[in-house]
């Protein structure tokens, strides 16, 4: 699974942020639910328009930002 398949930018849209397949469900909203405890099966409940793939490509763009991120100790 590719999430760039899966996650759009569009700057008109939610304010350019990471979006899931064009809706208006940000990256980082499922990211905030599943930090607060929802399981996966109960966001598809609540969000029955999203799939357990669209959740893992929030996960995997969310690593992969997180390798690109740069580290500078002090």
């Amino acid at each position: 699974m590719n999430y760039r398949d899966i996650i759009t930018i569009e700057p008109g849209k939610r304010g350019g942020k990471p979006c899931i397949r064009g809706m208006r469900i940000t990256v980082s909203d499922v990211l905030e639910y599943l930090a607060a405890g929802m399981t996966v099966p109960e966001i598809l409940a609540d969000f029955p328009y999203l799939t357990e793939e669209d959740i893992r490509a929030c996960l995997s763009y969310a690593a992969d930002r997180e390798k690109s991120q740069l580290v500078v100790l002090a």
